[in-house]
């Protein structure tokens, strides 16, 4: 692996980058992932695995860290995301990346969080392309589960967070794909949230990963996949 740069995007510790580029490269794509684990789990240490095959096709990569929940609420979380692609956008030409050519990609929960950048970032600082994968995009069902005991979200947080709630004209260019083996909420919602993209007027792809679930359907942005491939094309590699 190349050397990694850890960038600092805010005053807490939790608020870096992990940044690696093709050495001696100038004005290369750059794939951004953000972590899942239901904002309470995970960080940008487990996030790091796509960046080899970032690097054999000649893109940046860049993993975020967050505050987790409960030292974090959603809203924190949502900015803090928000932040740091902000700072990538604005170091893009110290970093070596092409700011037009950036995608932003995130699992379940990092798919929430990557669709929440792209609706709040500004139009200068907005990923061309979304790759999200099997994302929670309404937030209010959780509230009542297990998952809520960390989190603490009230209905009025859940409504300002759940991107289905939003106004999408300007949403980048995205794919939507989920395994497979998911539970039908993970597979209606994805469903939904397309669907709205759609009406619109998003460029939209979507498309259901045989023989995956919930939790290995991420390892397809890090190998020779299908997803992979259309989320080169979100930026211009290959065909």
């Amino acid at each position: 692996m190349k050397d990694v740069q850890c960038l600092q995007y805010g005053a807490l510790s939790s608020n870096t980058i992990d940044f690696v580029s093709p050495s001696a490269s100038k004005s290369v794509p750059l794939h951004v992932f953000i972590h899942g684990g239901y904002w309470q789990a995970l960080s940008k240490r487990e996030s790091f695995f796509p960046a080899i095959s970032a690097l054999k096709n000649h893109m940046a990569f860049a993993a975020i860290d967050y505050t987790l929940c409960p030292e974090a609420n959603i809203d924190q979380i949502v900015d803090e995301c928000c932040l740091a692609l902000r700072l990538l956008f604005a170091q893009a030409d110290e970093l070596g990346f092409d700011r037009k050519r950036v995608v932003v990609s995130g699992s379940s929960a990092g798919a929430h969080l990557a669709a929440m950048a792209c609706i709040n970032l500004e139009q200068d600082v907005r990923p061309a392309g979304a790759v999200l994968l099997s994302g929670i995009y309404e937030l209010e069902p959780l509230i009542g589960t297990y998952v809520n005991e960390a989190i603490k979200m009230d209905t009025s947080i859940a409504h300002r967070n759940s991107p289905v709630f939003y106004e999408l004209s300007n949403f980048p260019n995205t794919l939507i794909a989920w395994g497979a083996n998911e539970t039908q909420e993970f597979i209606l919602q994805s469903k939904y949230f397309a669907d709205l993209l759609n009406r619109a007027g998003c460029e939209v792809t979507i498309f259901q990963m045989d023989k995956r679930n919930h939790f290995d359907i991420v390892f397809d942005i890090a190998q020779n996949s299908e997803i992979l491939k259309k989320m080169h094309a979100l930026v211009g590699i290959g065909g």
